[in-house]
């Protein structure tokens, strides 16, 4: 796996795959999920994520709303990356996928598929878009430690 993880091809359709079939793709009418609007001032990003994080686990994350290629597929693997997984190891998978972003020492299994996003660490104008859905995941555990 990690040989295709360097195939440029295979990084593109990974990131067409989640912006096409995006994955935990709509919004819950469900008030034991914290909400989230985040939205972009150059892009086209206006999303809202929404988690239910119950004792120290995320048992889901969802999200909805108009977002560019990149920012709908860096939200799209953020659920599947982080669905299921304790707080402590949800922090350290998103501080991998910035370490990533920033251009410092990550660890790609962490971050699994998230690596196909490590191109945009070269587009600053992008950076905005493939950390949109990851900001609004952290924030919401910020508050949530915040507030226990």
């Amino acid at each position: 796996m990690a040989g295709l993880l360097d195939d440029p091809q295979v990084l593109r359709e990974l990131i067409m795959d989640h912006y096409q079939y995006p994955r935990h793709h709509a919004l819950k009418e469900d008030s034991t999920y914290a909400s989230l609007h985040m939205a972009s001032d150059s892009c086209i990003d206006d999303i809202t994520v929404q988690s239910k994080i119950v004792d120290d686990k995320i048992e889901d994350i969802c999200f909805d709303g108009v977002a560019c290629t990149i920012a709908t597929a860096s939200t799209s693997m953020m659920t599947e990356l982080l669905v299921g997984k304790t707080i402590e190891e949800a922090i350290l998978i998103i501080d991998n996928y910035y370490a990533m972003i920033d251009e410092k020492e990550y660890d790609p299994e962490i971050i699994q598929e998230a690596i196909a996003l490590k191109g945009v660490s070269k587009q600053a104008n992008r950076i905005k878009c493939a950390t949109i859905g990851w900001k609004a995941i952290r924030q919401m555990i910020d508050e949530r430690e915040n507030n226990s």
